[in-house]
């Protein structure tokens, strides 16, 4: 993205304000960042680093856009090479991404790969692992939705609840299980759950109940990997501005996104950096492991 194009699609973001919610729009899944009205803040101007994941490497999935770019930058800018995994599609904003990490002075590592493949998702943790020099961290943030038009259970298609639970559940399963053949004592997990695990939609029915089993999933892993000195938490965003929300909702609902949150909007992408910095740090969560974050806008996650 160019200087210019950043620096206007940043005035519209604060041109739209908390209370003014977002134009209508539509995008093809999995959609792009650069497609969005207004850009979304992943940090890039604001996100100062501290030194707290230096000399660490990271991969996060879903990590060219929205959440996961957001925290791509901000362990860059503590001082972590990333290794970001994203579909084909989405290539545009990879580079996008590479050329933020690359600015902090740290190794960027692409990765593209359809994660619902079995072989390609454990293939992009051997890979990052090699060209990082190894792995430390791994962000589990892929992930798809689809809200539709036509209700709750009776509308679920079985094409679209396969999409949703692979990526989602399958890819978890696989990418973790790759991971644990380099993570080592003083590792993390992160796994990205969702407000919906606890105040679930009805026209999200299938993905809700994806994000309640990564709760599960967390803990339980937590748990069994407690002994080896590897933590596993998840962070439950609330509505955050990303493409995937206009890639699969209905535009006209893009004005009132975000607004039925106690603190009447929607989030951005940086403003869940800090939770996943925190619970990637050896020294900040060193006894944090097994536990769900909410960054929710005032939600509750409980």
């Amino acid at each position: 993205m160019s200087d210019d194009k950043f620096a206007a699609d940043k005035k519209a973001q604060e041109l739209a304000g908390p209370e003014g919610g977002f134009p209508e729009q539509e995008q093809t899944p999995p959609g792009l960042s650069t497609d969005l009205t207004p850009f979304p803040d992943h940090g890039e101007e604001n996100w100062v680093g501290r030194g707290r994941l230096e000399g660490l490497k990271a991969l996060v999935t879903g990590g060219d856009s929205g959440i996961g770019r957001a925290v791509a930058i901000a362990f860059a800018r503590e001082g972590a090479d990333v290794a970001i995994n994203y579909l084909q599609e989405e290539e545009s904003d990879a580079q996008d991404t590479k050329q933020w990490i690359e600015k902090a002075g740290r190794k960027a590592v692409l990765l593209p790969a359809d994660l619902r493949e079995e072989k390609a998702a454990r293939g992009v943790v051997d890979d990052a692992a090699e060209q990082l020099g190894g792995l430390d961290i791994l962000v589990n943030n892929a992930g798809f939705q689809w809200a539709r038009r036509d209700g709750g259970l009776q509308g679920l298609k079985t094409e679209e609840m396969d999409r949703v639970f692979k990526t989602n559940l399958y890819a978890l399963f696989w990418v973790s299980q790759q991971a644990l053949s380099y993570l080592k004592e003083g590792s993390s997990i992160i796994n990205v759950s969702s407000i919906q695990a606890y105040d679930p939609s009805e026209n999200l029915i299938d993905y809700a109940s994806t994000k309640a089993a990564i709760n599960n999933f967390t803990v339980n892993l937590a748990s069994e990997l407690g002994e080896k000195g590897i933590r596993v938490n998840a962070v439950a965003p609330g509505p955050i501005w990303t493409p995937l929300q206009p890639a699969t909702k209905a535009g006209e609902s893009m004005p009132a996104f975000g607004s039925d949150t106690p603190l009447g909007r929607a989030g951005q992408p940086s403003e869940l950096a800090g939770a996943f910095v925190f619970l990637a740090s050896p020294a900040e969560a060193s006894y944090v492991s097994g536990t769900v974050i909410g960054v929710t806008g005032g939600k509750p996650v409980f």
